[in-house]
């Protein structure tokens, strides 16, 4: 493989988007006062799907950066090994930043929730060479983002990022990779496991009980559809469903959650 063209386009590509990102995160995020670090316990906020954010959003990253190294040229050990641990990388000055912030602070469970993102890429590569437990995300719009729209957001963009109440996470098993290879499970349809949460408006429960909104988990059972494992002959069309796959497509679900036990959806978002 061509490692002395691929890898400097790879490294000096990565290293500019990232400290470009951070450049404008400083510079349009971070305007106000600094403080000196501190730390925050964050944990027992929005019914921890924030957490789930960050474990999904390093091991996507880490996940990309996997790949990028191999068709990088590297050998297969350095190329798990160092590019398991970019999500870690990429997400974790977040809580620099955060530990400065005299509103916020760095959250031990935000680098938590990074590690073990990219931890559960690093295991299933060195276990199998490929990722058969996928976490993904699915969303839909809120009625709660209008009752708080500086925190939860007022463009669906910023919605997509802020209302946890629109946001499922999903872990989908790729179970024909445990089968026989004679098996005729078809390897794009995977069972899915789905957590997600509502009434959340206020990051905490009690200022959420004090506005008379009680936030609850919900828990699913779906399927999903591999969308790296149709077949394509078009390579455009390969790295598409690559990028894509980060997401849960709708599908049938069962739900339950405390408030009404157990009932049907005809498509999860």
């Amino acid at each position: 493989m061509a490692i002395s063209r691929r890898l400097p386009l790879v490294v000096g590509g990565s290293a500019l988007a990232y400290g470009a990102f951070y450049t404008g995160l400083a510079a349009s995020w971070y305007t106000g006062e600094k403080v000196p670090l501190h730390w925050f316990n964050d944990l027992p906020e929005w019914q921890q799907l924030d957490k789930a954010g960050h474990l999904w959003g390093a091991f996507q990253e880490s996940r990309g950066a996997v790949d990028m190294l191999r068709w990088a040229g590297l050998s297969e050990k350095k190329a798990i090994w160092y590019g398991s641990f970019v999500g870690f990388v990429l997400q974790s000055p977040i809580e620099y930043f955060d530990g400065r912030d005299p509103a916020y602070g760095a959250s031990p469970g935000d680098l938590g929730a990074n590690l073990l993102g990219s931890l559960g890429v690093l295991g299933q590569q060195l276990a199998w060479r490929d990722i058969r437990l996928m976490p993904k995300v699915s969303f839909r719009l809120t009625g709660y983002a209008a009752q708080r729209p500086n925190v939860l957001g007022r463009t669906v963009a910023e919605r997509l990022l802020k209302d946890y109440n629109g946001q499922t996470y999903w872990l989908c098993a790729d179970v024909g990779a445990f089968l026989k290879k004679d098996t005729r499970w078809p390897r794009w349809l995977q069972p899915a496991l789905g957590y997600g949460g509502q009434e959340m408006v206020y990051n905490d429960d009690g200022t959420n009980a004090a506005a008379g909104l009680r936030p609850y988990r919900q828990y699913y059972f779906s399927l999903d559809v591999d969308l790296r494992r149709l077949p394509t002959r078009h390579a455009w069309l390969r790295r598409v469903f690559y990028a894509a796959s980060i997401v849960h497509l709708p599908a049938p679900a069962l739900e339950w959650n405390a408030r009404r036990g157990w009932h049907g959806h005809a498509l999860t978002y």
